[in-house]
């Protein structure tokens, strides 16, 4: 999710004039439907935060919460990070082992990684070292180990020194793969910001592997590919990780990337594996951004990209001739030179079950018939696609008719009973929503966050980093925002079919 790009495309759309504040269509749904109702009609109802007593979230009958790492004001972690704001991918695994720290136990805590997508040139948040990527770009993630009701035990920098870190994937050997959804670099021109990219050290663009305890090397999976990533899945049975790219002005993919060794024996990523993009069988370039038939259905291939890691000519200090939207879309053509489909702003996925789910943001318009910089590659409301990795198929899971039924789809993770959970990124209401794999839609969580400087509504920021604690106890999910805080929500999910 480009953040800055979408806060500047919502102050335009505000002055534009016609926004609402109306949300998705009320209750359960599975199509077409009418007018949105309020919140209660919706079966949710205003819950005060744990914290501190303020109601930041409506949720449904019997659910409690309680919000940390609220940076409205400074947070300092253990090791003397500066807490950045921009919460957003966020995976939750089992702590290690241990008879205790204080008055909570392995069993009652849980070890979030956290992404943190800024962006820009400047100096890394946090400490600098072997973690360090690039000591002059500011994102990255942190490890914060937290109890099932939102408290922080423990918290530091797991990486750093990276940019625009969004999205990521949970790996069963204990690891979170975080991804750069940029390729700003010292050898690209300025991105859609303006801001120089002379004052970086390294190029951006890559994933790199974050473990739960300790911190990270520092060295990106080159051969997973450079370019606007957003998400990973892994697919335990053949060891493949899936991976979208949100590139927001153009034709987005969907990735594979196939390690040399199977990462769950060996124990990590490595470097040396072969990165392949999704192409429709006898549907050269398909449009799939565009409007699909109800249960659409399409066998696919998967074609090579030899050249995934890029980098252009540049002389240090001086402005990149290589222009920010040509490398963007240099890993992308080569695909697309082979046939491959075309997406509309790929960003959340989880995989369940041998079927990986991902969300296409603006997908379900009529299809594009160029690029499209201002508004974003994709003139419809989100679907929810389903790749089947057995029978390689890929199926139209939902596709929303309307801003007032689903709006943006983003951030994605499935629930232990298998609905799928998705976060809303639009410019009114955001909504956390239930999914079923047959197309069902319902509410979990409406944002009503409200700036504790101003007053001033908050509703239009953003969920994300949406993941259940490893006991399905708790989900905990973000509000992506320079003002970034988690939450922790608990309560009856079989109730409300979660």
């Amino acid at each position: 999710m480009a953040v800055e790009r979408r806060t500047f495309l919502k102050g335009s759309a505000a002055v534009a004039g016609g926004l609402t504040l109306a949300g998705p269509f009320s209750g359960l749904v599975a199509g077409p439907a009418g007018a949105a109702g309020s919140a209660a009609m919706r079966g949710l109802r205003p819950v005060p935060d744990l914290r501190d007593g303020k109601v930041r979230l409506h949720l449904p009958d019997g659910f409690a919460y309680r919000s940390f790492h609220d940076t409205e004001s400074p947070v300092t972690l253990d090791d003397g990070t500066a807490l950045p704001g921009r919460h957003d991918g966020m995976g939750a695994f089992r702590p290690r082992r241990r008879r205790g720290r204080g008055r909570h136990r392995h069993d009652d805590t849980v070890v979030l990684v956290r992404n943190h997508e800024v962006n820009n040139p400047g100096p890394a948040f946090g400490p600098v070292g072997d973690h360090t990527y690039d000591p002059m770009a500011r994102g990255g993630c942190t490890v914060n180990e937290v109890t099932l009701h939102g408290e922080v035990v423990h918290a530091y920098t797991g990486l750093n020194g990276t940019m625009m870190n969004c999205s990521g994937g949970q790996m069963p050997w204990g690891a979170w793969i975080t991804c750069e959804e940029t390729v700003n670099g010292p050898d690209v021109g300025p991105d859609f910001t303006g801001a120089s990219n002379i004052p970086l050290t390294k190029p951006h663009g890559y994933v790199f592997e974050v473990p739960t305890q300790g911190r990270a090397s520092g060295e990106p999976v080159t051969r997973a590919g450079r370019f606007a990533h957003e998400a990973v899945s892994y697919d335990p049975r053949e060891g493949v990780l899936y991976l979208t790219e949100d590139n927001f002005g153009f034709p987005s993919g969907f990735y594979r990337y196939k390690p040399r060794r199977h990462p769950a024996r060996v124990g990590h990523l490595d470097n040396e594996g072969r990165l392949q993009m999704l192409a429709v069988k006898g549907m050269p370039n398909a449009h799939l951004e565009g409007d699909q038939p109800r249960g659409a259905r399409y066998h696919v291939e998967w074609v090579d990209i030899d050249d995934p890691d890029p980098t252009f000519p540049y002389t240090p200090g001086q402005p990149a001739p290589t222009s920010n939207d040509t490398a963007i879309n240099h890993v992308g053509d080569q695909g697309r030179a082979q046939g491959a489909a075309g997406f509309s702003r790929l960003e959340g996925q989880v995989h369940d079950k041998g079927t990986i789910y991902f969300t296409s943001t603006q997908g379900g318009g009529p299809a594009e018939t160029g690029p499209d910089t201002v508004g974003g590659y994709g003139n419809g409301y989100g679907q929810v696609w389903a790749y089947e990795t057995r029978s390689r198929t890929l199926r139209l899971v939902y596709q929303s008719p309307g801003k007032q039924v689903f709006d943006y789809p983003d951030n994605i993770t499935v629930s232990d009973r298998g609905t799928l959970v998705v976060c809303e990124d639009n410019n009114e209401d955001n909504y956390v929503r239930a999914l079923s794999p047959r197309g069902q839609l319902w509410d979990i969580a409406l944002n009503r966050v409200e700036s504790a400087r101003t007053g001033l509504p908050r509703y239009d920021d953003e969920f994300a980093g949406s993941t259940f604690s490893p006991d399905s106890s708790t989900l905990f999910v973000n509000i992506q925002a320079s003002a970034g805080m988690s939450f922790a929500i608990w309560g009856p999910w079989h109730r409300i079919r979660v």
